[in-house]
């Protein structure tokens, strides 16, 4: 079980300089990594200071050498996937490859997308998001692109340098269990970051739902002919700060097949300050340790 450090993209988390202090302080106390979420606006009534999650995690990867560093999700249905290709290739370099790339459609849906004009059909943005990530991945390769798709086009491009991380970072695709088709979706790539709708963010996923989605993701593996390939399973919530409480309630979600523990804050009026965060960071992962 590895462990991470969740933060929003807003309010303290706006500002590099807290991000790579945060990361600094993850890195220190033995977190593995840290990611930050993707959102142009989030909730437009509040009017919160937005930071651009790959500025922000450039700050992170100058302020660190060892934690990987990503996104939690990007929508790349709002994103050209062309720009996105650079932005994480670039930030795969300046880290040295610890770029893993979350991905999903994003949300809320209105605000992100409708604000800005922009389409709000889920299965549309589904689309997208395949498209996108097909050629991300043709991209990172760094060969020559041609690619005549139903919402995206490219003449013969290469996008240069290549990334790092061979043949290129991990994807991990994001959706709400217990919906199939976004596990479908992960099953492709390298892991999944479900949401659970008995669970909302901030609070522990029941264990009977992550070993059911578990089992889903490994027969599409299996059939699929990629079961023996490395795959991710993030789940987080609030850890408790007693080690045997941590344990009693990771250690079952590890045996249902998570692998990753993503530390994360309640959707409350703490969400999006520095002092919570940077009190637990600095506390150290969770430990398995008996």
């Amino acid at each position: 079980m590895r462990c991470s450090v969740n933060i929003p993209n807003f309010g303290d988390f706006a500002d590099p300089r807290t991000v790579a202090r945060v990361a600094a302080a993850a890195e220190e106390a033995g977190w593995d990594g840290l990611f930050v979420w993707d959102h142009v606006v989030h909730d437009k009534r509040l009017r919160r200071p937005v930071g651009d999650p790959w500025l922000l995690l450039a700050a992170a990867a100058l302020a660190t050498t060892r934690i990987r560093l990503g996104t939690l999700v990007t929508p790349l249905a709002r994103r050209r996937p062309h720009q996105l290709a650079r932005q994480v290739a670039t930030l795969d370099h300046l880290s040295g490859g610890r770029v893993t790339l979350g991905a999903g459609l994003g949300a809320p849906v209105e605000d992100e997308y409708g604000s800005f004009g922009e389409p709000t059909d889920p299965a549309l943005l589904a689309e997208l998001l395949d498209e996108g990530l097909h050629l991300l991945d043709r991209y990172w390769s760094g060969e020559p692109v041609t690619h005549h798709g139903r919402h995206y086009r490219a003449e013969d491009v290469a996008l240069l340098p290549a990334p790092v991380q061979r043949p290129r970072p991990p994807v991990w695709i994001a959706g709400f269990w217990p919906h199939r088709r976004p596990m479908r979706r992960a099953a492709r790539w390298d892991g999944a970051v479900p949401l659970f709708r008995s669970a909302v963010h901030g609070h522990t996923p029941p264990v009977d739902e992550v070993r059911e989605l578990a089992d889903c993701v490994r027969r599409e593996r299996a059939g699929a002919g990629r079961s023996g390939a490395p795959f991710d399973l993030v789940v987080g919530a609030v850890s408790p700060a007693a080690p045997a409480k941590a344990r009693d309630l990771i250690g079952p979600l590890v045996d249902a097949g998570a692998t990753w523990w993503d530390e994360r804050q309640l959707m409350d009026g703490e969400l999006g300050r520095l002092e919570p965060v940077l009190r637990r960071t600095e506390q150290g992962p969770p430990s398995l340790d008996a």
